[in-house]
Order: C-alpha cells, then sequence, then structure tokens
C-alpha cells in the first residue's frame, strides 16, 4: 500500500488537539442578580414573578389601574427585590415603568428579541418567569433610556412631529379638492401653504370665481406669471369640493394654531435646563438661515447652546431644529456609550459584518435595519450634504460614486454620529476644513498607498515631469 492510501484509509483523530494550560471553566450559570424580578407586560393585567421562597406563590398577576401597579411596587419590595425587567410591549409598559422607577427599583426594558425564545408552550406564567430567570443570570441588557427631563423634552417633540404630519395629510386633502375641481393650483405654484397659495385658496372660498382677479394675488417672486396662474384657475366649482376644501384649510389652520402652543411650552421647558455654556458668546452665522414654516418659531439655537455647552450647528447640515430633534432622542450625557463606535452601533448606522471561521459571508456590508429616530435625523442631514461645498460633502460624493447614494447617506450620517458624540462628550469644536482640502488628503493617501506597493514590488514611484 503507497503512503498515499496509508494516510487516506488511516483512522481520523476525533476532537481538537489537546492544549496546555487551558484554564478549567465552569459550564453552570451563576445567579448574579439574586433579587430579580420578571414581569410580563400587557394590555390589561401584568405577570410578575419573583424568585422563588420569597412568598408563598413566586407568580401572581396583578391589573393595569394605577392602584394595581402600585399593588405591585408594594409586592416586590416585601418579596425584597431591587431589579426588575420587563419587555418592551407597545406603550402599556410606560406607567409601570415610571412607577417603579420612581420607588426606587433599577428597572431594565429589554427587547422582545433577547427573550422571545421561551421553553415549552407559550404562555404568560412561562413569560415572566423566563424573564426573571434570563435576569437573575445577567443575561438580559437593557435598552437605552434617557433621564426624566429629557424624556419630557423627547415628548414634547414627539407631538410636535405628529401634528406636522396631520397637517400635512390636511394639505393634501387641499390639493385633491383642488384637482376634483380642475384647478391645478399645485402645477403652477411649487406650495400651496405659501402666501400665493393661501392667498389665493382663501379668496375662492371667500366666493371669488375670475381666474384673472384670483391670479393677480400672485407673490411678486412667484415664477410663473399671472397669465399662467390665470389659466390654471379655470374651474368647476362644484359645491361638495369648495365644502372639502373650507374644512381642510381650517383643520390645516388648526394644527399649525397647536403647534404655535407647542412651541411656546418647548421654549418655556428649555429654559428650565441648567447652564453648562460657562457664558461663552453664540457665533451666529454672518447669513441667517431661511427658517421653514414647520419648524419652531423660537430661538432654539441659543437655547441649546445654553443647555448642551456646545454649537452643533456647526457641524455641517445639522441646522437648530435638527440638533434640537437629536438631543430630544439621545439626552446631553453621552457615557451612556462608552465609545463612538457604541454609539453608531447603537444608532445601527454601521456596516454589517457576516464573518464565520474568519470568512465574510457577505460583502454586502448592509447595516442592521432599525426605526431609530436620531439615526433618521442625521440620515436627512447627511441627504443634504451630498451636494454641498464642504469636506462631508466632498466625501460623500466620493461614497456615491463608489456605493451609490443610499449606503453613501448612510456613510455620511456615520461621520455625523461621531462628530456629534464628541462634541457632546469632550465638547470638542467642529471646524470645517473644506471640500479642497479633504479631496487634496484623499489624494496623498493614495499616493502614498501606491509608493509602499511599489516599494514592496521593488519599484520606486516617480511624480510625472509633465
Amino acid at each position: 500500500m503507497s503512503r498515499k492510501h496509508a494516510k487516506r484509509n488511516a483512522p481520523r483523530q476525533r476532537g481538537g488537539l489537546p492544549v496546555d494550560n487551558a484554564p478549567v471553566q465552569d459550564d453552570r450559570l451563576r445567579t448574579v442578580n439574586c433579587n430579580a424580578a420578571g414581569i410580563d407586560i400587557g394590555a390589561t393585567v401584568h405577570f410578575v414573578a419573583v424568585p422563588k421562597g420569597r412568598d408563598e406563590v413566586s407568580v401572581r398577576n396583578f391589573g393595569t389601574y394605577t392602584a394595581d401597579l402600585e399593588g405591585i411596587a408594594d409586592w416586590l419590595t416585601q418579596c425584597g427585590v431591587t431589579t426588575v425587567a420587563m419587555e418592551s410591549t407597545g406603550v402599556y409598559w410606560i406607567p409601570l415603568y415610571e412607577l417603579l422607577e420612581h420607588r426606587g427599583f433599577e428597572v431594565i426594558l429589554s427587547e422582545p428579541s433577547q427573550i422571545k425564545k421561551v421553553p415549552g408552550r407559550k404562555s404568560d406564567v412561562l413569560d415572566c418567569q423566563w424573564i426573571q430567570r434570563l435576569h437573575s443570570f445577567g443575561l438580559l441588557r437593557g435598552s437605552f433610556r434617557p433621564d426624566d427631563a429629557i424624556v419630557v423634552l423627547r415628548a414634547y417633540l414627539r407631538q410636535r412631529e405628529t401634528l406636522v404630519s396631520y397637517a400635512a395629510s390636511h394639505v393634501q386633502h387641499m390639493q385633491k379638492a383642488l384637482e376634483q375641481m380642475n384647478v391645478k393650483l399645485t402645477e403652477v405654484i411649487s406650495d400651496i401653504t405659501g402666501m400665493t397659495g393661501m392667498s389665493i385658496i382663501e379668496a375662492i372660498l371667500a366666493g371669488q370665481r375670475d381666474p384673472e382677479t384670483l391670479a393677480k394675488l400672485r407673490h411678486e417672486r412667484c415664477k410663473n406669471d399671472e397669465a399662467t396662474i390665470a389659466l390654471a384657475l379655470q374651474g368647476n366649482w362644484r359645491e361638495e369640493h369648495l365644502f372639502a376644501l373650507r374644512q381642510s384649510l381650517q383643520l390645516y389652520c388648526i394644527y399649525h394654531e397647536k403647534m404655535l402652543e407647542l412651541d411656546a411650552q418647548i421654549e418655556s421647558y428649555l429654559q428650565t435646563f441648567g447652564n453648562r455654556s460657562k457664558d461663552q458668546v453664540i457665533h451666529r452665522p454672518l447669513k441667517k438661515p431661511r427658517r421653514r414654516r414647520d419648524e419652531p418659531a423660537f430661538d432654539s439655537h441659543g437655547l441649546l447652546f445654553r443647555m448642551t455647552g456646545v454649537d452643533l450647528t456647526t457641524v455641517d447640515g445639522i441646522s437648530s431644529h435638527s440638533a434640537l430633534q437629536l438631543i430630544s432622542e439621545i439626552g446631553t450625557d453621552m457615557n451612556c456609550w462608552e465609545t463612538e463606535k457604541q454609539f453608531c452601533s447603537w444608532l445601527s448606522l454601521c456596516p454589517g459584518v457576516n464573518k464565520t471561521g474568519g470568512r465574510k459571508r457577505s460583502r454586502s456590508g448592509r447595516t442592521r435595519p432599525s426605526a431609530n429616530r436620531a439615526a433618521r435625523v442625521l440620515r436627512l442631514c447627511a441627504q443634504s450634504l451630498l451636494r454641498a461645498d464642504c469636506a462631508l460633502g466632498a466625501f460623500g460624493r466620493r461614497m456615491r460614486a463608489r456605493l451609490g447614494a443610499p449606503k453613501a447617506v448612510t456613510a455620511v450620517a456615520h461621520k455625523l454620529a461621531k462628530i456629534v458624540y464628541g462634541m457632546l462628550k469632550y465638547g470638542k469644536p467642529y471646524t470645517d476644513q473644506g471640500a479642497h482640502y479633504y479631496q487634496e488628503r484623499y489624494r496623498q493617501e493614495l499616493v502614498n498607498h501606491l509608493r509602499r506597493r511599489a516599494r514592496q514590488l521593488g519599484y520606486s514611484l516617480a511624480p510625472d515631469a509633465q
């Protein structure tokens, strides 16, 4: 028998090779949180599990009224529980979370993906027991939730987003009513809620039907002339569509009135935060940026600088309203994330890595799907930079040429997240070096790489004499 066949027919050695001085590991799970409880959240009933031996029964169910929530806190105190884990189910967890946190418990809000695999047949009793068991072993990681002051600000800003979306839906209703009357106002002006559009709609609802008279309400900065606008204002003026137009306009105005009330509430609440600016003078831009209609009317720029101690609007692409939305979602304390990489991973802005055995299974690098509101704000800011004359804009255009627009937006948003993290945690000021500086720096990195590669191959790289 040849050596080749003998090696092929030799019995294979099962198991890995022995490793000297390998530490002996204990496979048994150790209890980390001895006083841990688990709660399964529901709309009408909460199931609570405590460690065995703390009471006659280790699992009890409670209602969802305020008296029942107080009963949960009293029973947990009686059982000696100090830390509680619960699953984030809709918005039903919020009252119990806030009450337990106020009573001094350490509350962990866990994602359903961490605790969805329950052994045995699924039931509410098994769910709360499984949550309690995982939490006692320290296997649950709490979701991020800012401090109570930021939670209040976040609630105000999210309510404002709701009002903006409701007002936008009624703008669509107005456009639909105009189209049904064959009034092509949306084709001749860019925004029907502007000065020209609102003046014409109010005149129509007041009874004016003459196209030439309506066209004279045109603002001087409107692109189309009066003749074109008059041609578009010839409609059939049916009563049912005029009624729908009137109601949509009234509702649109009502939502904007509510937004003004909410803006006053937000402004007064921002003034309650401490002054971290150390009486520094904020540098206003030479050219005041144009305020959009849906942005707050108060000076959010100065209030945010007083609240955070840094001026986030110095970063290209971040406006005052975007900075306010960011602070309402992430807060001002960056110690919740040890590094900027953890912060970007929480935002789901990091490229995905799918490796096994040291080899990549996929080269797409697709980011993890997420509904993070802070990441959405950063993506909108990044999208506005793809045509900007700045270093971030040059980087975004290079990424767009290589990877496409969607991935370029994510890459720029990732850079914005790192800049925001450094400014809020370390107080680093941001200075834009310009698109020309970035392009020259990138060109120099390419030249250095080519020189190193040529040196490895035994060549030398010299510039062209021409």
